[in-house]
């Protein structure tokens, strides 16, 4: 069975789309959120850049051609913006990191 057909893989891909397709949406009324409602976004963010990580760390680890194809097109994606995934998972870290500091 190839790393796609893996209904577990399947299921944990959508909901990761899901969640972040919401917290994107829902991050566009970060400016009017409370103190804690902003320390709820910003929570969840983490948690799903956590589990984001994981999920990827599964590509790198899979022996599966199609999951080795996929984290060198994300490779190749961000390195035309000059990052790497690592990069990617720093700078993000960085802005929920400035986010919390402005909370005081």
């Amino acid at each position: 069975m190839g790393f796609f057909d893996s209904e577990v893989v399947q299921e944990e891909a959508k909901r990761l789309f899901d969640d972040y397709q919401s917290l994107v949406k829902l991050g566009g009324d970060y400016g009017k959120f409370d103190r804690e409602g902003k320390i709820i976004f910003i929570d969840q963010m983490e948690a799903l850049m956590e589990r984001y990580k994981i999920f990827m760390k599964r590509f790198e680890l899979s022996e599966d051609f199609m999951a080795k194809m996929t984290v060198e097109q994300l490779k190749t994606q961000l390195g035309q913006f000059g990052m790497t995934p690592q990069q990617m998972f720093d700078q993000m870290n960085q802005t929920l990191e400035r986010m919390k500091s402005e909370l005081g």
